[in-house]
């Protein structure tokens, strides 16, 4: 389990979020719904220490992650898909996928969760050898998913991977994230399209101005007359 408690963190003298808390349960989507500057990258930031809180605690699975760097994080099971997908442009699909599964020596497993990851986008078996920066903004997005997936995460911190899809893109996508639950990872969601995340969501937080404001099951909130007047367009 994740567990947030009263994270306060910003940048230089700003601070953005003023006391979060929050819990991922092992096997479930947890949704963070909110506005622009809500806070909701900088959350996944700090779990992913990338950014260190100036004061709460992250634990992940009983254990501190506040002071570690990324790539301590990585191999404590936790790996993230950073908004705008930032893969390695002049490098293949193939050598993409290897740099994901870097901190591991496992190479038996390496290969099953080769094949795992190939079966959930059989298009980068197609592109195996073209160059990241060729592909399309959908196959892009499915790069970088694959390549967080390589090192073999217990734990996914996903930052808006519907945005700049088309929408028969972002329906195939969610499929394969609620897919990538279903084998038993945890995944923190942090998505614009509040309707969609909601949807699959097994709980969802909402943020405003770097507090929560509202929580519960992704199908309350979908209803909540709050919400869906703030976030849904109803």
């Amino acid at each position: 389990m994740l567990e947030l408690v009263d994270v306060v963190a910003g940048y230089g003298e700003t601070e953005v979020l003023h006391g979060v808390s929050l819990t991922v349960e092992k096997g479930t989507i947890t949704a963070l719904i909110g506005a622009n500057g809500a806070g909701k990258t900088t959350t996944l930031r700090c779990v992913a220490g990338i950014l260190r809180p100036s004061r709460g605690s992250i634990t992940w699975q009983g254990r501190s992650l506040v002071g570690l760097r990324p790539d301590q994080v990585v191999r404590r099971g936790v790996a993230m898909v950073p908004e705008g997908r930032h893969v390695f442009p002049q490098m293949s699909v193939a050598e993409n996928l290897e740099m994901g599964a870097y901190p591991r020596r496992d190479w038996v497993a390496v290969r099953r969760d080769l094949d795992w990851v190939l079966s959930l986008f059989p298009v980068l078996k197609e592109r195996w050898r073209q160059a990241a920066g060729t592909l399309s903004g959908g196959e892009q997005q499915m790069l970088a998913i694959a390549r967080a997936l390589m090192s073999a995460p217990e734990l996914l911190l996903m930052d808006e991977p519907s945005m700049g899809l088309a929408p028969l893109l972002v329906e195939e996508l969610f499929g394969v994230i609620t897919k990538i639950r279903d084998e038993g990872k945890s995944i923190l969601l942090v998505e614009q399209n509040a309707a969609m995340a909601l949807s699959i969501a097994d709980f969802a937080y909402v943020l405003e101005s770097g507090t929560v404001a509202v929580s519960g099951s992704g199908k309350d909130l979908l209803s909540n007359p709050e919400v869906e007047r703030a976030y849904l367009g109803i």
